[in-house]
């Protein structure tokens, strides 16, 4: 029972308490001075009466007008003339029904006034004795109004206290409904502060909840600080602060498989002519400076470009990945000139050949081998030509870039004209056989004979044609309609330009209020990088979405870890761990302590930890004793 119910009760039950003992105590007092009062009227009444008979003939006739004429006067029950030989000489009795009050009050509270008694005297002899008594139906009708009034007043003032009491328990426990929403939010995985209320049993109620949200946060921001330097420690070139060999491989090897990046684009790698010559030429301590104003000038290149990827191959090579672009030769004369000016003039009166620069390009499907070969021989090349050169490699073979207006045309008909596809991968448990959810992902039809685009092929060129939100939009309604036909769940990928834009959120919750029975069973995820791009912008999503019952997640997660802790407030549902820590996880002792720490985390809060890019059966059971609770990927069957 609520508070405020059981406060309208406590109230119901004081105030029939009060109500019954000021009732008993008003009705008794009443009804003994009506009885005095009733009292007095019987006896001034029965002398009045007995002085006017006293002065009047006695004959019977005379004698019962008188009394007749006095009875119908003067509301009696009964008048009544006794002879002094105790006959009864005259007598009026009412005979009437009580009126004015209930029968029921009337013995409920019985009225018993004495009758008034007065001597009628025929000269100096007594001719009788008056006996009469006042009729009380009129003392009761004076006494149940007082009673109704009475309880008019209880009831209004216990009405009054009620709303007043409501009002003032409401104010009073408003802290509290702040409580009970932190602590769902606990249960959701959003960790909030509250206002401490100045009640003091409240406020040291929200003083122990604070406290346990903060030492939630801490125990969340330490764990991800320790993922965090693992990470690094496993991954990143203890020098540099770039990815390690194995690090880069597997994120260029992503791209080369995956569907969510550009099917083509450029690598660029850089190489000291001579490190072992610079080391005894320039100092250990010179060398390292020289590498970290190389490696800071290959990040500020990466960061220009968000989907960029930069490492160390080894001591003096050094590799960038640009998704997208196509112009190898654009790509390495952009850099090489930035190295020309802001580097190698540092360097040059020491080390006038320090480096040779190549790009090549690479397409989607190519193998990884074939590429760094290519790499090598563009290297040579470039060495050929002399110190600090570059050189591309002109064989690209991809297909002829469409331009602009041409996608835009292409973009807006798929979205128009039902040429979106969405094509579904299953995700499992960790045992690798019951199905988690469905993964939704978008294919466009772009001619007659049913040749599909993947997402990487196509995405890019929409968000730069800001025509994400459409697309996006139209998957979601894709998604709906394959839930209304299928049983499961099917989870969708909203990119970052997408969520930030606030008519495609307005369209979106249109949408999912619209078909409120499928929500419990869409998923919503958005890639890490788009997370921490567009921040305000996904939690606003996810607040938005989570009460409708749909679930969120982060795909590719694991890339900007240190921002980690940014994440306690949102209740994420889930977190799909990205391809380049999953592959090749068996031969990988520093990511499997990685993983493990980072599922053990993630099951604390409550978060579920999904694998992406699993390529082995023989990597599922590793997967589940690190604590992953789903894979994807290639070795996972329809």
């Amino acid at each position: 029972m609520s508070l405020i119910k059981q406060l309208w009760l406590a109230i119901i039950v004081a105030m029939t308490i009060a109500f019954g003992g000021s009732m008993v105590v008003s009705v008794l007092s009443a009804r003994h001075y009506l009885e005095q009062q009733l009292q007095v009227k019987n006896i001034d009444n029965a002398t009045a009466l007995a002085l006017s008979l006293s002065q009047l003939p006695k004959d019977p006739v005379t004698v019962e007008l008188q009394v007749a004429a006095q009875f119908d006067a003067g509301h009696y029950r009964f008048i009544r003339i006794v002879a002094p030989t105790g006959q009864t000489l005259v007598e009026r009795v009412f005979s009437g029904q009580l009126q004015g009050a209930p029968a029921w009050f009337a013995r409920l509270i019985p009225i018993q006034a004495k009758p008034g008694q007065a001597q009628v005297q025929d000269g100096w002899k007594q001719y009788g004795t008056v006996i009469l008594s006042s009729h009380e139906q009129y003392a009761y009708k004076s006494l149940w109004e007082g009673t109704l009034e009475l309880l008019l007043w209880f009831v209004v003032g216990g009405l009054l206290t009620g709303v007043a009491g409501t009002l003032a328990l409401r104010y009073i426990t408003r802290p509290l409904g702040d409580v009970v929403e932190q602590a769902e939010a606990i249960a959701e995985r959003r960790f909030l502060r509250i206002a401490e209320p100045r009640t003091p049993e409240l406020r040291s109620v929200a003083h122990a909840m604070n406290s346990m949200v903060e030492r939630l946060k801490a125990l969340f921001s330490e764990e991800a600080a320790r993922l965090e330097a693992l990470r690094q420690k496993v991954n990143l070139d203890g020098l540099t602060g770039l990815a390690g060999r194995e690090h880069f491989l597997s994120q260029l090897r992503e791209l080369l498989v995956g569907e969510t990046s550009s099917a083509e684009g450029t690598l660029i790698a850089l190489r000291l002519t001579d490190l072992d010559q610079l080391n005894t030429r320039l100092g250990h301590q010179r060398t390292d400076a020289l590498l970290l104003q190389l490696a800071e000038l290959l990040k500020q290149a990466a960061r220009e470009h968000a989907s960029q990827a930069v490492g160390r191959l080894k001591g003096g090579e050094f590799a960038l990945v640009w998704p997208g672009q196509t112009a190898p030769e654009q790509a390495a004369g952009e850099l090489h000139a930035r190295l020309l000016r802001d580097w190698l003039p540092n360097w040059a009166a020491e080390a006038p050949d320090l480096f040779q620069l190549a790009a090549v390009p690479y397409q989607r499907g190519q193998n990884l081998g074939e590429l760094l070969s290519r790499v090598d021989e563009s290297l040579a090349r470039a060495e050929a030509q002399g110190p600090n050169r570059w050189h591309a490699s002109a064989d690209y073979s991809g297909r002829a870039a469409r331009p602009a207006e041409q996608w835009r045309s292409l973009l807006s008909q798929a979205v128009s004209g039902g040429k979106l596809r969405l094509a579904l991968y299953p995700v499992v448990d960790r045992g690798g056989q019951a199905s988690m959810h469905q993964e939704g992902v978008i294919r466009l039809q772009v001619d007659e004979t049913g040749t599909l685009l993947t997402a990487g092929d196509f995405m890019p060129m929409a968000a730069r044609l800001n025509l994400s939100a459409p697309i996006d939009l139209q998957v979601v309604r894709l998604a709906l309609a394959q839930l209304r036909s299928m049983p499961g769940d099917i989870a969708v990928n909203l990119s970052a330009e997408t969520i930030a834009d606030f008519g495609f959120r307005r369209e979106l919750m249109q949408l999912l209020q619209a078909h409120p029975e499928l929500c419990k069973r869409l998923l919503f995820e958005v890639p890490e990088h788009g997370v921490f791009k567009q921040f305000d912008a996904f939690r606003d999503l996810v607040h938005a979405v989570k009460p409708l019952g749909c679930r969120v997640g982060i795909e590719y997660f694991g890339q900007r870890f240190a921002e980690g802790d940014k994440l306690a407030d949102l209740g994420l549902d889930y977190i799909k761990v990205h391809p380049s820590y999953v592959r090749d996880i068996a031969h990988n002792p520093g990511n499997q302590e990685f993983l493990k720490g980072l599922c053990s985390m993630a099951r604390n809060f409550g978060i579920t930890v999904i694998a992406l890019g699993v390529e082995s059966d023989s990597d599922l059971p590793l997967l589940a004793a690190l604590g992953f609770d789903g894979a994807t990927g290639p070795a996972i069957k329809k």
